[in-house]
């Protein structure tokens, strides 16, 4: 198998999205590692947030705003770990050594509201191969019960 970034834990919570694995078929070696997040169909847009290492093990945090992006229909965020933001020597984010296949429809995780303008929703999903993406689609989250903007009883869903 190749080299790649392991999820072992995915945290779509408060606003961000927080990725915890590690690094498997190479030693990390050093600091300065970051998350790459490409936007498939725009290659040169990518977005880096710093990752923090503790041997093999990596942890990384995501703000939901910053994936959602004004006037695209659907965005799809691929997921790379990168050693000192060198986009050579990037590792693919996925989940591969549990012998689950399929995860895109075994695993699923909520979604979140960004704030912008379309109301964007924005969740981590599987892919075909079982790589993590970030799913990006206009329009906003319905309510939960206790956040319905009436008071009559009478008209809520139960």
């Amino acid at each position: 198998m190749k080299p790649h970034a392991e999820i072992d834990e995915v945290w779509p919570r408060d606003g961000r999205i927080r990725l915890v694995g590690s690094v498997h078929g190479r030693e990390p070696g050093g600091d300065g590692w970051q998350l790459v997040l490409a936007l498939r169909g725009h290659e040169k847009y990518r977005l880096r947030y710093d990752v923090r290492l503790d041997g093999t093990a990596f942890d990384a945090s995501v703000p939901v705003d910053d994936l959602a992006l004004d006037g695209l229909h659907k965005a799809v965020w691929d997921l790379h770990l990168s050693p000192s933001g060198d986009d050579e020597e990037t590792l693919t984010v996925g989940r591969h050594l549990d012998d689950i296949a399929g995860k895109r429809k075994i695993f699923v995780f909520p979604g979140q509201s960004a704030q912008d303008e379309d109301g964007t929703v924005v969740r981590p999903v599987y892919s075909n191969a079982d790589d993590l993406t970030v799913e990006c689609v206009p329009g906003d989250l319905p309510l939960s019960p206790d956040e319905l903007p009436f008071e009559r009883t009478e008209w809520m869903v139960r």
